[in-house]
């Protein structure tokens, strides 16, 4: 229990260790320790490198077991202990044993995350391709997962992650190279769910953000594509994709405001997109778009309108976390703007 934990003892829980050496592997009281050993690192105790270097290699002893809880927490502690251990570069092979397409796929995504958190950045484009097919596969827990260890990776190696721009545009189009040549083989799409779910396209849109951020044109054009604008537009692009995900969305809003404020000769077309954002039947993305509205610099009361009168219509949500975003929001404005605001008194 909580009480039994918050009593434990650094020196007591690693002479415990020496269970992790034991055969044949008993994966309740291994699970049980590897918890308590995350807790002490997460209370804040210190553990000298020797200490976590010793049982971050006893701790790959317990790869020998398939017992899926179990497995689950050494991908947790490795994490954890790969920060203060020497040598953790060793249980590469064990985590991409774990990332084959036979595995499971909570076995796939965990490995994923473990691998890219210890992986040395000149070691990465050893395992790029690798990378690159999970970002595409089916599976929107794998597809997850290898987008958002690679948003980790992108500040320590730019280069090899900018790579990746086709495949992160597949993944945000909703599109598979699965069925295809596929790292993992023909076999990786054979018999595997597809995922309906749109947690992917939220991850996929930031990674490509921060793929093209320094590129003005790439991220209008990136704006754009989801704007809802038809071929001919004010771009003069092709049809325009749909974002399925009301977080990506939220997203897509706060990256229209950034490229208003680097520059304002695409104010009137992207506040004309801010305002049909703000008609959006999700109320988080319509909440973001008004927000978004009554935040920009010298905007008029008339450009106001349309965010007013929404925020106004929140005010008499059955929702309480909508009502309070609404009238933050008006709180907000009416110190720059109170005759704007003034219709909902």
């Amino acid at each position: 229990d909580l009480g039994a934990l918050m009593n434990l003892d650094h020196s007591v829980v690693l002479q415990e260790a020496r269970v992790f050496n034991e055969t044949p592997i008993r994966p309740r009281q291994s699970r049980l320790l590897l918890a308590k050993i995350v807790f002490l690192l997460y209370r804040g105790d210190s553990m000298s490198t020797t200490e976590a270097t010793n049982l971050f290699f006893s701790i790959t002893k317990l790869f020998q077991c398939k017992d899926m809880s179990l497995r689950q927490m050494v991908y947790l502690t490795i994490k954890e202990l790969s920060t203060i251990s020497e040598d953790v570069i060793m249980v590469t092979s064990s985590l991409m044993k774990d990332m084959q397409p036979t595995s499971e796929i909570t076995y796939r995504a965990n490995a994923i995350r473990a691998l890219c958190k210890i992986v040395d950045p000149s070691m990465l484009p050893g395992i790029e391709r690798f990378l690159k097919a999970a970002i595409v596969e089916k599976s929107a827990t794998i597809a997850s997962s290898s987008l958002v260890s690679s948003l980790h990776l992108f500040n320590e190696a730019k280069d090899v992650v900018r790579r990746w721009g086709n495949e992160v545009s597949e993944a945000l189009n909703g599109k598979s190279l699965s069925q295809g040549s596929s790292f993992f083989g023909s076999s990786s799409s054979q018999g595997q769910v597809v995922s309906t779910s749109n947690i992917v396209q939220y991850h996929a849109i930031g990674l490509l953000y921060a793929i093209r951020q320094h590129d003005r044109m790439a991220v209008l054009k990136l704006v754009q594509s989801f704007s809802g604008q038809k071929s001919g537009g004010w771009m003069g692009g092709g049809s325009s994709s749909a974002l399925r995900s009301n977080a990506a969305h939220v997203m897509l809003i706060r990256y229209a405001v950034r490229v208003m404020e680097s520059d304002s000769s695409l104010a009137p077309q992207l506040h004309g997109l801010l305002e049909e954002w703000i008609r959006h039947r999700s109320d988080m993305v319509s909440l973001e778009a008004a927000r978004a509205v009554c935040q920009l610099k010298d905007v008029s009361d008339k450009q106001l309108t349309a965010a007013v009168n929404a925020l106004q219509l929140f005010l008499s949500s059955p929702k309480a976390v909508v009502r309070f975003a609404a009238i933050r929001t008006l709180n907000v404005l009416a110190r720059t703007h109170p005759e704007a605001v003034q219709p909902c008194n």
